[in-house]
């Protein structure tokens, strides 16, 4: 295998497997795994329920979060392992756009200015992409129980959100990845072809849209 990039993001929208990804590849490149722990936000499930109500928390507690996990790998050896990560700092503030008032966002974007985070730019971003039915099917099968409630409305809307924002984005090589018809993670041989595509996209803007296999 040749040499992987030090430091990988999985990202996009919810229900399209990033994190279950993130976990496969950490193993695969004997890395160090840098998640998102979203289980830890108590305001969360609240969010679900009433998304205008509790949105600001929710955002705030996540930012934080974030905040802290940067400053580790900021101040973290340069000869550490390589780290892979299932969130991408950028997002936070396309959450925030997406859920917050046009005054709470303005009060996110003030904490997000002092906070003064400077996060390390990752070699490869890998992101996924799922038609939003599909989203829905697997947030469904996963069961989280305050996921359940989640309207498709708003996949759309995170969905639509993360295509543009990655339609603009040309910080770190981007791997674009149609998961639709592939299941690497419960398929070695998808995950496998997977992989080969990541460790060998170095430079530029690449897309991964494997089609089923006919019988």
């Amino acid at each position: 295998m040749q040499a992987s990039p030090r430091y990988i993001v999985v990202e996009g929208p919810i229900g399209v497997g990033k994190s279950s990804l993130s976990r496969k590849l950490a193993d695969s490149f004997s890395a160090d795994s840098i998640m998102e722990k979203a289980e830890a936000n108590p305001f969360l499930e609240r969010f679900y329920k009433d998304p205008r109500g509790a949105a600001l928390p929710t955002q705030l507690f996540f930012l934080f979060q974030r905040a802290k996990q940067v400053q580790f790998m900021r101040q973290a050896d340069m000869f550490s392992p390589v780290r892979v990560s299932d969130f991408l700092l950028d997002k936070d503030r396309l959450f925030a756009r997406l859920n917050l008032e046009d005054d709470e966002y303005w009060l996110y974007e003030q904490i997000y200015q002092q906070l003064s985070l400077d996060a390390p730019v990752p070699d490869l971003v890998v992101y996924l992409q799922a038609p939003v039915d599909v989203l829905m099917s697997r947030v469904q099968k996963r069961g989280i129980e305050y996921e359940q409630i989640m309207q498709k409305e708003y996949l759309e809307k995170l969905s639509n959100a993360y295509m543009n924002f990655f339609h603009h984005y040309d910080r770190s090589p981007l791997l674009v990845v149609n998961t639709a018809n592939i299941n690497p993670i419960e398929s070695e041989q998808d995950y496998t072809e997977l992989l080969e595509k990541i460790t060998n996209t170095k430079h530029g803007r690449h897309y991964f849209n494997p089609t089923p296999i006919m019988n």
